[in-house]
This record gives C-alpha cells, sequence and structure tokens, in this order.
C-alpha cells in the first residue's frame, strides 16, 4: 500500500491518524518538526503537513517538497481558518486544505482521494506485467516472477512513476531507507538482476530504461 508522512508536533494527534491509517493497509512516517519531514518526504506517497511546525514550518516544508517532488501529493492541517490563509496555503503548493479540530476518518478519506487523483494504486497492470502492491506478488505473461524485497520495490517504485527519472541517490533512499548502503553501484547490481527476472533487454527495453548517466526510469505507453 502507498506510504503517508505525516507531520505534526502533537505526539496524541500523531498516535490517533497513526492508528487509522494503519488500520487502512497504509506504511506511515511521522515527524515531529520540519526538519525531520525534510528527508522523509523522498520516501512518501502523500504527506500531510502540520501548518504551524516548531521550527521550519509546515509551509516552508511545503516549499522543500516543490522544489524535487512537484507531483507529490501534500495535505495541509492548521487551525487558522480564514479564506486568505486558506488561499496561502492553496497557492504554496498544497493540494488539499483542512482547518483543525477534523475528524480522523476525514483525514483518511482525504487522502484517499489525493492518491487517487495522483494515480497511485494498489494494483499496477502495463503490457502483461501486473503488481499487486497489497499482497507484494508480480505477473508477467501470466507467470509468477519470484522477486526479492528489494527488486519488488525497485520495480513498484519506478513502475508508479512512468516516465520519471529516478536518479540513483534517490532509488537508494526511497528503497533501502534506513539501510541505505551510500553505495550508488547496489542499484546498478539490483536492476541487472530485475531486468533478467522481466526478461528486459536494457539496449531495447521494454519496462527499465536507463537514463545514462543519471538513473533510471519505467518505460511510458507509446
Amino acid at each position: 500500500m502507498p506510504t503517508v508522512l505525516l507531520v505534526d508536533d502533537d505526539p496524541a494527534l500523531l498516535e490517533v491518524l497513526v492508528a487509522y491509517l494503519t488500520e487502512e493497509g497504509h506504511t506511515v512516517l511521522t515527524a515531529g518538526n520540519g526538519l525531520e519531514a525534510i528527508p522523509l518526504l523522498i520516501k512518501a506517497d502523500v504527506a500531510v503537513l502540520d501548518w504551524m511546525l516548531p521550527g521550519l514550518s509546515g509551509l516552508d516544508v511545503l516549499g522543500e517538497a516543490r522544489k524535487s517532488l512537484p507531483n507529490l501529493p501534500i495535505l495541509l492541517l492548521t487551525a487558522r481558518g480564514e479564506e486568505d490563509d486558506r488561499v496561502r496555503g492553496l497557492d504554496a503548493g498544497a493540494d488539499d486544505y483542512v482547518v483543525k479540530p477534523f475528524s480522523p476518518r476525514e483525514i483518511v478519506a482525504r487522502i484517499r482521494a489525493l492518491l487517487r487523483r495522483s494515480g497511485v494504486h494498489s494494483r499496477l497492470e502495463v503490457r502483461g506485467l501486473s503488481l499487486d502492491l497489497d499482497r507484494r506478488s508480480a505477473v508477467l505473461g501470466g507467470e509468477d516472477l519470484s522477486l526479492s524485497r528489494l527488486e519488488f520495490d525497485l520495480l513498484s517504485t519506478l513502475m508508479q512513476h512512468p516516465g520519471l527519472v529516478w536518479t540513483r541517490e534517490r532509488l537508494l533512499e526511497r528503497v533501502w531507507g534506513l539501510d541505505y548502503p551510500g553505495v550508488d553501484r547496489v542499484v546498478d547490481v539490483h536492476m541487472n538482476a530485475l531486468r533478467r527476472k522481466l526478461g528486459d533487454d536494457a539496449s531495447e527495453p521494454r519496462f527499465l530504461e536507463t537514463v545514462r548517466g543519471v538513473g533510471y526510469r519505467f518505460k511510458e505507453e507509446g
């Protein structure tokens, strides 16, 4: 399932939202301030930011996100309910805006809607290749693929964003996370293994394209 980043300095609120989102089946990352949130943005499929954070504000984090992750769905939480504030938040790049207090069920529903609009789904199918993100299974041409955890995570990351070029560093941060080995070559090794299992030719790729000197992307339709 998609990964949700929650950023709020209220531990009780985070606890409630984590419980609701976990029950929904999401992977949830949390941060209590803006500085903690910045390095976690790359790992998220959707982010929920409190406006009034200690240190960097939610708008500051939003601005940083939009520099490198322009398509990341972002929901802004705030106690500021005035029209000017709502307009300011949306103009800053938020995709949605919720005024406190709110129902956790509403947040879950709004996250679901943002993910729907952004094209993040639990099942992906392209050119005979099918990924079930809930069951973490992969099928190609009706045959099950035996993928390692890292191979599946690499493939699903690329497949969810066709045409988007991922640098090796971004893939390391997104897929390896806390186990980030800090060595670009490890991405190439796992990509080569993944290509072999997909029967993909690097010179004429059906699925995985190499962008020379930059990284990799999943080939778009057509």
